[in-house]
C-alpha cells in the first residue's frame, strides 16, 4: 500500500490545509520584480534567479516542516515560489535543481503532507484571444513540470485548480481542457467561483471532461444569493462535486467567510461560519487572512465540537 492510500485509510475526519504563508514569519517566500529583473545582464539575471529559487526551495523545505509540526496534511504551494520559471531562463535554472526538487518533494511524500496549487486568476482557459489561452497553457505546463520535479503524481492529489474564466464559453473550456497535454490534464481541477461559473454549470463541464471540481461553499452562497451555508443546495452541490473525483476520498473543497458581511468576497481573518455538511469533507483549504490561527480557532471549536466519521460516497 503506498503512503498515500495508508492516509487515506485511517483518515476520520477533515484535515485542514494551509494557504501559502503563516500570519507569523515561520513560512515566506521571496520574489523579485519583472523591472528590476529586465534591468540586469543575462548573467545577473541567472545568478538573481539561481540565488532565489534555491532560497525559496529551502523556504518550502521550511513550510513542509511547519506544516508536520502543526498536524497540518495540505499545503497550497504558492504560485509565485520559482518566479519568471516560465521564462526559458527560469527553466533552466530549474533543471540545474533536479536533486534538490526531488528531496523536498520525497519529503512532503514521507511526511504525508500533500501539496497544491492554485494558479493565479489570469490563468484563464476560456478566454476568446488565443494569447491568453497560450499563456494559460504556458503557465500550466511550467506548474506541472515543477510538480514533476518535486516527484508528485499526476493526479487529482497534486492539484492545481483554477477558475472557469470568462463566463458563458462552456464549449470552448470543454476544448481547451481535451486538448491539454497530461501533465496539466491529469492535474488540473476546476473551482466555481462568484460571477462567471455557477456550482452547477462548472459540474457540467467536470463530468463532461473528467476533470474534478473543487467546491468553494462561500463563492456558492454569493452566486445563488443565499443566507446561510446550511442552505440544502450547499449539501447538494458538495456531493456533486464529489461525483467528479476518481477518488472520493481525494475531494478537496474551499472554505472562506465575509470580510464585512456574509456575501462579502473579501475574506475574513477567521472563520467563524461553517456549513455543516462541510463535517463530510475529506480535505479543506481555509482561505483566512489569520492562516494558521484560522485552523486552531476551527479544530478548537468547530472539529472539537462534533465531528462523525468520514466515510466515501458511493
Amino acid at each position: 500500500m503506498s503512503k498515500i492510500n495508508q492516509v487515506l485509510s485511517i483518515q476520520k475526519q477533515p484535515e485542514l490545509g494551509l494557504v501559502c504563508i503563516t500570519t507569523s514569519d515561520a513560512v515566506r517566500f521571496r520574489t523579485v520584480t519583472r523591472k528590476r529583473l529586465l534591468q540586469l545582464t543575462e548573467i545577473e539575471q541567472e545568478k538573481v534567479l539561481r540565488e532565489l529559487y534555491v532560497d525559496n526551495l529551502k523556504r518550502l523545505d521550511k513550510a513542509i516542516d511547519f506544516c508536520y509540526a502543526n498536524g497540518i496534511k495540505l499545503y497550497r504551494m504558492t504560485s509565485a515560489l520559482f518566479p519568471f520559471a516560465d521564462t526559458d531562463l527560469g527553466e533552466a535554472v530549474l533543471h540545474s535543481m533536479t536533486e534538490e526538487l526531488q528531496k523536498t518533494g520525497d519529503r512532503a511524500i514521507s511526511l504525508n503532507i500533500r501539496l497544491v496549487l492554485h494558479p493565479d486568476q489570469f490563468v484563464v482557459l476560456s478566454s476568446d484571444k488565443l494569447s491568453v489561452v497560450e499563456n494559460s497553457i504556458k503557465i500550466l505546463a511550467t506548474h506541472a513540470l515543477i510538480l514533476d520535479m518535486l516527484g508528485q503524481p499526476r493526479s487529482p492529489w497534486a492539484l492545481m485548480n483554477i477558475h472557469g474564466g470568462k463566463g458563458d464559453r462552456t464549449s470552448q473550456l470543454k476544448s481547451v481542457i481535451r486538448d491539454l497535454p497530461e501533465s496539466i490534464r491529469s492535474r488540473l481541477t476546476f473551482e466555481n467561483d462568484e460571477y462567471a461559473y455557477s456550482s452547477s454549470e462548472l459540474l457540467e463541464v467536470c463530468l463532461d471532461t473528467g476533470v474534478a471540481m473543487v467546491f468553494d461553499a462561500h463563492h456558492h452562497v454569493i452566486h445563488e444569493h443565499l443566507e446561510t451555508y446550511d442552505d440544502p443546495s450547499v449539501a447538494e452541490m458538495l456531493a456533486a462535486a464529489r461525483t467528479t473525483w476518481s477518488v472520493p476520498e481525494w475531494q478537496l473543497v474551499h472554505i472562506s467567510n465575509g470580510r464585512e458581511f456574509f456575501a462579502d468576497p473579501r475574506h475574513s481573518d477567521l472563520i467563524t461560519e461553517m456549513p455543516n455538511c462541510y463535517y463530510q469533507a475529506p480535505w479543506i483549504e481555509v482561505e483566512a487572512k489569520f492562516k494558521e490561527l484560522a485552523i486552531e480557532k476551527l479544530r478548537a471549536e468547530w472539529l472539537s465540537a462534533n465531528v462523525p466519521q468520514f466515510s466515501s460516497v458511493s
